[in-house]
């Protein structure tokens, strides 16, 4: 089908026709697809079997002589601490390595900011209220609900290609003091997969805020996140601020959810050493130490970043072809009809596509009513209320290349059958 645009009125009518008939027989296969999340595949998560038996009875002295079958090592064993600094591109000092969920350390920094101060003898967000988060959009919708459940307001800001919208990000910051933070996902982002360009990692650093307090939390989620094509460079956002004169702006988090595996690895918060000690004065009221038979499994079966970087390139070999069978369906499906353009990340876990305006949700419920779960249209912005109704993110981690060539048939069915609605 040519360009929808183009199409006379009889044309569209027997398109749609056609189209509507394919769906009917998606809909026969009663299928039950599920893409609404990025999650590991079985055969990812076999990758990380031996992290179940690589240590032996006898191995749990960390190398400073510590038994980490006890308590104590609030942010880490040493060696666990120098593996994962190297892995986030900070040093030890700079790392704080908790449980198995960068998402709870997250929730923690926000909370501890809301209500104690984001810094020692700041005062609480809470008192300042209303308070503001800038939110990168399409964006991670995790985020936006830590956002939602303490109340904060967001301010959604377009992404552009190599990262947000850094004039209207100075503009906001620079005349509004109760804009508190703004999230990033900096490389290979969720769900667009774009990597943030050193100009926009050096302009958040050094802009102005009217919040003194201002914070950027940089969820490097996807650092080492490559689908073969060699690691994206990212500037160092800790460095940056240091060199512009804020050196606690930014708080960096990682883990190896997606690494590992993903309900048992381990979480990582980055920052400078005024932000680390200020983390770990809460933190200590919450725990009295972390898994650190956990942290010495991980070190015992990485080793060092080369382990790390073979074991991802053994995780690209089985995430790419699913990429490419995304690619490939919309390409023939859709490309040249004027009525969607999509995302072709080189990293990550996403690729996002962008239908007509008022369409995203008309096909995601199409979809769904054909047997494939999309993530529900809206999640990928704040409050779930994307203003153009458009956004779609593609989660093809978990389910087979057959399954993920049939999913985006359909969705690309739909896309068709929702644009030719719209025209009529």
């Amino acid at each position: 089908m040519p360009d929808v645009k183009t199409l006379g009125a009889q044309q569209r009518k027997a398109a749609l026709d056609a189209l509507k008939t394919r769906y009917q027989e998606f809909q026969a296969r009663k299928m039950n697809l599920d893409m609404t999340r990025g999650k590991p595949c079985p055969e990812q998560l076999d990758l990380s079997a031996g992290l179940m038996d690589c240590l032996g009875r006898k191995d749990f002295k960390a190398i400073d002589g510590s038994d980490c079958r006890n308590y104590g090592g609030l942010d880490g064993l040493p060696e666990a601490k120098h593996l994962f600094a190297e892995y986030l591109e900070v040093s030890p000092e700079e790392l704080i390595i908790g449980g198995n969920s960068s998402l709870s350390l997250m929730h923690d920094a926000m909370t501890w900011a809301f209500i104690f101060g984001a810094a020692k003898g700041s005062a609480p967000w809470s008192a300042q209220a209303p308070v503001t988060f800038l939110c990168p959009s399409p964006g991670y919708d995790r985020h936006f609900a830590i956002c939602e459940h303490l109340g904060i307001r967001m301010t959604p800001v377009e992404l552009k290609g190599d990262g947000p919208d850094m004039d209207a990000v100075e503009t906001l910051v620079a005349s509004e003091a109760g804009i508190k933070g703004i999230w990033c996902v900096p490389k290979y982002s969720n769900p667009t997969g774009e990597v943030y360009s050193d100009e926009v990692v050096e302009r958040l650093a050094r802009m102005p805020a009217k919040a003194s307090d201002f914070r950027i939390l940089w969820d490097n989620a996807y650092a080492v996140h490559h689908l073969g094509a060699g690691p994206a460079r990212l500037a160092d956002i800790l460095r940056a601020c240091r060199t512009a004169g804020r050196p606690e702006r930014a708080l960096v988090f990682g883990s190896t959810s997606k690494i590992s595996f993903a309900g048992s690895g381990l979480s990582f918060m980055a920052g400078s050493a005024a932000n680390m000690e200020w983390a770990r004065g809460h933190l200590g009221f919450q725990t009295i130490g972390p898994d650190k038979l956990n942290q010495r499994r991980h070190v015992v079966f990485f080793k060092d970043m080369a382990g790390i970087e073979n074991h991802m390139q053994k995780h690209a070999a089985i995430l790419k072809p699913k990429f490419d069978a995304v690619q490939e369906v919309l390409e023939r499906e859709l490309a040249g009809k004027g009525i969607a353009e999509w995302t072709r990340p080189v990293g990550g876990y996403f690729t996002t596509i962008n239908t007509w305006d008022g369409c995203a949700r008309r096909v995601v419920k199409m979809a769904a009513d054909a047997g494939v779960k999309l993530t529900p249209a809206g999640s990928t912005y704040p409050n779930k209320k994307d203003p153009r109704d458009r956004n779609i993110r593609i989660a093809p981690s978990f389910p087979s290349v057959a399954d993920i060539r049939i999913a985006m048939e359909v969705l690309a069915v739909c896309v068709e059958i929702a644009s030719l609605e719209k025209t009529e």
